[in-house]
């Protein structure tokens, strides 16, 4: 065995981190590379780099690189959680399980080191960034915010004596299903109980106001959800709020009460996978081209954030959003929508049995005592 493992020292180091998966999954079709620049800037300028600690590690064999890993250490989370967990993520190797025994390795000293006495992964600072691994579901094209790995991983992590901590699931639905009249009763008298009304996103001021309103409430809808971190400030200002920016109207629905606190959301975006799958990772030369022809071209959604405050849930607002996003796919034709991942635990994943649907892929969050 003649395998290296090295931290991440400098910028040409920190590159070839970022472009190993690139390489690792040349030639795949399923795999969808994160646009590099995105990663250099949430490797080193992420405002989540304001609490937590973060180092990076690379494996050689034979001089060439064959396995990448982060640990990260979140104190907020820990806390939350009353938990010393170290976690690991951007975690890629070669099928040689000695390659991903000795980068978990590093993980586990750092982890120790910072008074941690568990791992977990693949995980990244927060919920913001790509985590689970791949546990079926290896001949789907992911949303771009959701890790691809090969079937081998798995089977390793296994065979290191990890066991499961949780699972995500992922359905694909038929996007245009005619909506019952049932169900517009139910939302109208809904509404009308609440006295609550869908937002109208052709009035831009509040739009901008709204801003700060919708990333309270989606801290507090998810504050129960396993594995959830609040967003701090920064970290709204930073890249979260680079949602907002790039929503498609038609793709979005905020419920408003009388105060107009929005109390139930969902954001969907097009599909941008096979648009990042030809960028290759690079805006330029023509790699920009390619991701703007997939948001004004598409039959095919991701459902990204959808949710309900905590005060508000358990009410039926999610047939609300549902219901109104269903109906803005038929009119402009849409055929598929990915949801989001959700915990199995998390009684929010029963809604997709209304529709229907079909498994699509199934990721897993990992654990190990260190």
């Amino acid at each position: 065995m003649n395998i290296k493992i090295k931290e991440v020292s400098n910028k040409k180091e920190l590159w070839q981190f970022i472009d190993f998966a690139t390489k690792l999954y040349k030639g795949n079709k399923y795999y969808v590379p994160a646009l590099r620049i995105d990663e250099m800037q949430t490797l080193t300028r992420s405002p989540s780099l304001a609490y937590c600690s973060l180092k990076l590690w690379l494996a050689y064999k034979d001089e060439r690189i064959v396995g990448r890993i982060a640990g990260i250490v979140n104190p907020r989370a820990n806390e939350l959680y009353n938990q010393t967990r170290v976690r690991f993520g951007w975690f890629d190797y070669i099928n040689d399980v000695e390659v991903a025994r000795l980068l978990l390795d590093q993980v586990a000293a750092f982890g120790k080191s910072m008074g941690m006495n568990q791992m977990h992964g693949p995980l990244g600072y927060n919920t913001w960034n790509r985590q689970g691994m791949l546990v079926s579901g290896f001949e789907e094209i992911p949303p771009i915010n959701c890790l691809y790995n090969y079937s081998y991983y798995p089977r390793i992590m296994e065979e290191l004596r990890f066991e499961k901590e949780n699972d995500w699931l992922q359905y694909e639905m038929n996007a245009s299903q005619e909506i019952p009249d049932k169900i517009k009763r139910i939302n109208k008298l809904i509404l009308e109980k609440y006295d609550l009304r869908v937002f109208d996103f052709k009035n831009k001021k509040i739009v901008k106001q709204l801003a700060d309103k919708f990333f309270s409430t989606y801290n507090e809808s998810f504050k129960l959800v396993h594995n959830f971190i609040p967003l701090t400030n920064d970290e709204i200002k930073s890249g979260a709020s680079l949602y907002l920016r790039m929503i498609r109207k038609e793709l979005c629905c905020f419920v408003l009460d009388s105060q107009d606190t929005i109390v139930a959301f969902a954001i969907c975006f097009p599909s941008l996978s096979k648009g990042f799958q030809k960028a290759k990772g690079r805006l330029f030369p023509f790699g920009w081209f390619h991701i703007i022809k997939s948001y004004f071209f598409y039959d095919s959604i991701d459902l990204m954030l959808n949710g309900a405050h905590a005060d508000w849930q358990k009410r039926g607002l999610s047939s609300i959003y549902h219901s109104y996003l269903n109906e803005a796919c038929i009119k402009r034709k849409i055929k598929i929508g990915i949801s989001n991942p959700q915990v199995e635990t998390n009684v929010a994943v029963n809604v997709w049995g209304a529709y229907e649907n079909r498994d699509f892929m199934r990721r897993r969050c990992y654990i190990k005592d260190i």
